[in-house]
């Protein structure tokens, strides 16, 4: 367990995540974390539903016009 403490960022109140876990969350400066509550408490992830869901439809439309989409790269 981790113990953060809230800061000042201007007119806001921040929250800075030490380099440990930024590096376990493979994030950055500059990317986005989502934020869900969950029944346990507040869960932060570098994983975006939406991105996922149309990686899904990519995936399967890839497979299911794969001739279409072949005949195209010629």
């Amino acid at each position: 367990m981790t113990s953060l403490k809230l800061t000042a960022i201007g007119n806001s109140t921040g929250l800075i995540l030490p380099k440990e876990m930024l590096e376990r969350l493979r994030v950055g400066r500059g990317d986005s974390l989502n934020v869900v509550e969950t029944p346990t408490g507040i869960l932060l992830s570098p994983f975006d539903p939406d991105f996922n869901r149309r990686m899904d439809l990519a995936e399967r439309i890839m497979r299911e016009d794969r001739d279409v989409l072949q005949r195209l790269a010629q």
